[in-house]
């Protein structure tokens, strides 16, 4: 699986654009994955070329939570895809009209081999899962019910090792001890305390940022 931080809070290039807002680009097993959306289309079109990153590429959009930094760029994104991915919202996101094909979660799903959605948590948010070699990669937006939640729901399909994305209020260090890998990104309380307890597991974040998770 590899990752590419395309909307985020800060940079690693100048000639890509920093902003309120999350979104990530992953591919895994012959797919292109669309996580969220961040908060301006013009930014994250932007983004996207510069990383040379097709939106009409993508075979899968998944939309964490309806709040702006994570839908801000849904339309432009999907105007560019032309209708060619599968678009996985959660319960409270109805009522949209999009061209693609619309998939609407309140519990644990397989959407294709390997990748797994939480479904909607606590009439909010849902969190993405993709099975590498060791286990799971979880991508979350805000994680506004918490990371909890996610990990326990999710754990059903594999041992969760590396997450990935915006930890919301969050302090409980203690979850994280086990982790493998850790990249707190966005809207992340406390980041700096994560980083100075877990050095070893860090990835940075920032638009730009370029991994592999296996």
């Amino acid at each position: 699986m590899k990752l590419t931080i395309v909307y985020d809070n800060t940079t690693t290039d100048s000639n890509l654009i920093a902003h309120w807002g999350f979104s990530c680009f992953i591919k895994y097993k012959g797919k292109n994955i669309l996580f969220d959306t961040g908060g301006n289309g013009r930014f994250l079109i932007h983004n996207l070329k510069h990383l040379n990153i097709s939106p009409e590429s993508m075979d899968h959009i998944v939309v964490s939570h309806p709040h702006f930094d994570h839908i801000g760029g849904l339309s432009e994104v999907l105007n560019e895809n032309k209708g060619n991915a599968k678009l996985h919202l959660p319960m409270n996101f109805r009522g949209v009209k999009f061209d693609n094909e619309i998939f609407y979660y309140d519990s644990p799903a397989e959407i294709e081999k390997g990748i797994y959605v939480s479904g909607e948590i606590d009439n909010i948010e849902q969190a993405l899962a993709i099975k590498t070699r060791k286990g799971l990669a979880m991508i979350v937006g805000c994680s506004h019910p918490g990371i909890k939640p996610f990990i326990d729901t999710l754990n059903r399909f594999g041992n969760i090792h590396t997450i990935i994305g915006g930890f919301h209020n969050f302090n409980d260090f203690e979850m994280l001890k086990d982790l493998t890998k850790i990249c707190p990104t966005h809207c992340t309380k406390n980041a700096d305390e994560i980083i100075k307890r877990f050095p070893e597991k860090i990835i940075k974040g920032g638009v730009g940022r370029i991994f592999e998770v296996i």
